[in-house]
């Protein structure tokens, strides 16, 4: 038998860059009775001449005597979708969308650069102009219409039907784009794509052109790649100099047509280039071995195809092919999560065919030499140029995700936990250990299997990971306690401890992920048994993840709040506005947002029975503004709170029920105040605020609201669970208060001074720029704007409270220039003057341990 090596790929690979063809399916081991043998071919002149070799090679094995083996599969389909031009459409628009938004952010940078391309491009001799723009009217459209020619020639029609059909809907889409933007479009978009001219946004010719280029793959022809390029190039050169086009409608043309011709690929598909299963024997004759028979049986985890094979001898093989259109499958997943995890842990999003190749068979070479029982692997071949393949010896095994949980016993969960030992003993990580993976033979010995996702050389992290997705699957099949007692009679106590920190749903697989997801009290248990195990190993803390989706929300809504802030402030004169303003109203602005923080040290002291110093309560208070640079208003709040009382030697419970009273009361006092002011703005007819229909539509929005929260049971749980964590003990709490008059007026006038003070900030805000709104309206609309930034995601509501501030007296009939700047100085004193001082509260507290 020979030696299994693994045959090189990246030869024939360069091959077919160079010379720019579509590889061909055919092989020569198709045989007279293989379905894939009529059909029609990824490219129609490759494949005329291979499959006159492939017959002539049939005859030749039929003629000297060698078997036909017959192959049992599905008939393969004959066009496909390919993830790569998925992955390449989304690619496309997220591309256009970044060019859009640059643009509309620098827009000076764009207007210069538009005007030396004009300028440029006017400096050419007439003569030079005139011959360019005759070549470029003639190219732009006979070089497609030859290319098309030629196809046809080669009987390749469909190749040009699918770049007609691309063409078409490039210039329906163009035109479509182009009647918008002049019509209703943003009046910045339009200006710059068109530069105030009478001309097409997009242009619609070059968009069909550059979509009927992609859907031909015309890129794969070097030749015709590179005269139409200059095609295309003498085509811009005659709109810049005829004024025609503008440079970033040029751009935008380009990547529109470039994402219209990747999505008819993909929605239309390709030809399929997939070897069939005759070509996976003839690789086979190749390593050595005779064929007998052949079964297409089900795909493995990971989507590859899988062949039973059965040898002249009666030995059974198992092979796996790589498809290389397949490598791309998945890869948006996979960019999160290498986006979103540490460097550890990440895999490659895009990995090439001979790279997966390579891995896999290392891993299970290296399996092999550790003694793990695992399917013997003897031998790997390409198959053409589009897959490779994997042959293993078969083994009659039922995955564990098969067998009942009845029959998982003890001394079975301990002999999957030595075949764990065995990779850790070296360094070696499976990284997929779940049902699937781990296999029972015929003698009920375990068999692991699918280490393609593996490490050789592993890390500790890598390692550990593995004892904890493992602990959690049995966990989930046999309980906690039981997964984590036969774990610990084989793996040590020290490596069991070392997964502690690791049980997080972030670091498991998929699948084991949303099983978990569903048991919540799962992974607590699992630590608490483990804990028992090794009370006195100490574990530090493993962070996973580099960030959390809220921080990506967070970045998200402050980039758009600062484009929301700059796009205002660019419509103000500030110089003006500064030397104008009433400052006198600005020291009264500062005053208020200084009392609030008094305010909120009342509040907080009117609902705790214990005593509490008045400035340390105020300095706590400052210090939440601090914190609420990193968290979202209210729960850096109740945070600090709570942290603070417990300093004060208030127990835990106690101290968050405290807090939770007093947001308690915050809350109902804030719909009431909503409710009074609303109702006089009604009485008063103020004549900038519409109130009964303002406040009719807040109230049907948050009945609304509060249907659909009790309508989604997810949502229901989700803020039912929150409140009663955040309320717990908050009723026992209060009426310990109501024992005490004093507290209670403390308490109320804390809380009703807070939210007084934030208005009259607002008030002195809007008349230190000039405004005139009665306190009412400025009441509902801090009333209002507190709430969106309350249940904001972002920190201290950044980009919400502005929002809703900017709208809310926009709507009550204030300029745009007095609402944005009176919101920025609101938002000035309240949020980012308090930071400095708040870092030095929350320093000083911490270093006298009041914090």
């Amino acid at each position: 038998m020979q030696p299994p090596a693994v045959t090189d790929i990246r030869e024939r690979d360069e091959a077919t860059e160079a010379t720019g063809e579509e590889p061909s399916a055919a092989d020569s081991s198709v045989t007279p009775n293989d379905p894939r043998a009529a059909e029609p071919p990824a490219d129609a002149a490759e494949n005329a001449d291979a499959a006159v070799k492939a017959d002539a090679a049939v005859k030749a094995r039929t003629a000297s005597g060698e078997p036909v083996v017959p192959v049992i599969e599905p008939l393969l389909p004959q066009r496909i979708r390919r993830p790569s031009d998925a992955l390449r459409f989304l690619a496309t628009l997220l591309a256009l969308a970044a060019v859009v938004l640059i643009a509309l952010v620098a827009k000076q940078t764009l207007n210069g650069l538009e005007a030396d391309v004009s300028d440029g491009t006017s400096r050419a001799p007439v003569l030079l102009i005139g011959i360019a723009s005759f070549l470029a009217g003639t190219a732009i459209l006979t070089v497609p219409a030859a290319f098309a020619v030629e196809r046809v020639f080669h009987r390749d029609g469909l190749r040009v039907a699918e770049g007609l059909i691309a063409a078409i809907v490039g210039m329906l889409v163009s035109f479509a784009l182009g009647e918008w933007i002049t019509a209703a479009g943003p009046v910045d978009l339009r200006l710059l794509l068109t530069g105030g001219r009478q001309v097409e946004p997009l242009n619609t010719l070059l968009t069909s052109v550059v979509a009927y280029l992609t859907a031909v793959r015309i890129s794969r022809r070097p030749t015709w790649r590179m005269v139409m390029w200059m095609a295309i190039a003498l085509d811009v050169f005659a709109l810049f100099t005829s004024a025609d086009a503008t440079a970033l409608g040029v751009f935008v043309t380009y990547l529109v047509g470039l994402a219209i011709g990747y999505g008819t690929l993909y929605v239309v598909g390709s030809p399929n280039t997939r070897p069939p299963g005759s070509a996976v024997v003839a690789a086979l004759r190749r390593l050595g071995y005779t064929p007998a028979r052949a079964r297409r049986i089900s795909d493995d985890a990971q989507g590859s195809r899988r062949y039973g094979v059965t040898m002249a001898d009666g030995r059974r093989f198992d092979v796996t092919v790589l498809d290389r259109d397949q490598q791309v499958a998945g890869v948006l997943y996979r960019l999160w999560r290498g986006i979103r995890l540490i460097s550890e842990t990440r895999r490659r999003a895009i990995r090439s065919l001979r790279a997966e190749l390579e891995r896999e068979a290392l891993m299970a070479y290296a399996a092999q030499a550790a003694g793990v029982c695992t399917p013997r692997l003897v031998g790997t071949s390409e198959i053409g140029t589009d897959a490779a393949l994997l042959a293993y010896e078969h083994l009659e095994t039922r995955p564990l995700a098969e067998v009942p949980d009845e029959e998982l016993d003890d001394e079975l969960l301990v002999k999957i936990w030595r075949q764990v030992e065995l990779l850790q003993a070296q360094r070696l990580a499976h990284r997929r250990l779940t049902g699937d993976s781990v296999h029972l033979d015929e003698n009920g010995e375990v068999v692991l299997t699918d280490a393609r996702s593996g490490e050789i050389a592993a890390g500790e992290l890598l390692l550990r990971l593995d004892v904890a997705q493992l602990l959690t699957y049995l966990a989930l099949r046999v309980g906690p306690e039981r997964s984590v007692m036969c774990a610990a009679r084989v793996i040590p106590k020290p490596a069991l401890a070392g997964a502690l920190p690791l049980l997080q749903r972030i670091a498991l697989t998929r699948g084991t992920r949303a099983q978990v997801s569903r048991e919540k009290s799962l992974l607590p248990e699992l630590r608490e048994h483990i804990l028992a195990l090794t009370p006195q190993v100490q574990v530090e803390e493993v962070r996973l993840e580099r960030f959390q989706p809220r921080t990506l929300v967070t970045i998200i809504a402050s980039a758009l709040a600062a484009y929301f802030l700059l796009s205002q402030l660019s419509r103000v004169n500030l110089t003006e506005v500064v030397t104008t303003a009433e400052w006198g109203w600005g020291g009264v602005a500062l005053a208020a947002a200084l009392m609030s923080y008094v305010a909120a040290a009342l509040m907080l002291r009117g609902f705790v029975p214990e005593k509490l110093p008045l400035g340390p309560t105020v300095l706590a208070q400052f210090a939440a503004s601090f914190v609420k640079l990193v968290a979202p208003a209210a729960v850096g709040a109740v945070a600090i709170n709570s942290r603070f009382l417990q300093k004060r030697g208030i127990a835990p419970g106690l101290a968050v029920a405290s807090v939770g009273a007093s947001q308690l009361v915050g809350l109902g006092c804030h719909i009431l105040l909503l409710l009074l002011f609303g109702y006089l703005t009604g009485i008063k007819a103020a004549p900038s605020v519409s109130p009964s229909r303002g406040l009719v539509i807040a109230l049907l929005s948050g009945a609304v609201l509060v249907l659909v929260v009790l309508a989604v049971p997810p949502l229901r749980r989700m803020i039912t669970r929150r409140v009663r964590s955040l309320f717990s003990g908050v009723m026992p709490r209060l009426l310990d208060v109501l024992q005490s008059p004093r507290k209670i007026a403390e308490g109320l006038s804390g809380t009703l001074l807070l939210t007084l003070t934030f208005i009259v900030c607002l008030a002195a805000c809007v008349r230190a720029f000039g405004g005139e709104l009665s306190f009412a309206a400025v009441a509902i609309v801090v009333l209002a704007g507190t709430a969106i930034g309350s249940a904001a995601p972002t920190p201290g509501g950044l980009g919400a409270v502005e929002g809703a501030l900017y709208v809310g007296l926009t709507l009550s009939g204030l300029p745009n220039t007095v609402a944005t700047s009176a919101v920025l100085l609101y938002r000035l004193l309240t949020f980012w003057l308090p930071v400095l001082p708040g870092w030095a509260s929350f320093t000083w507290l911490q270093r006298h341990d009041a914090l």
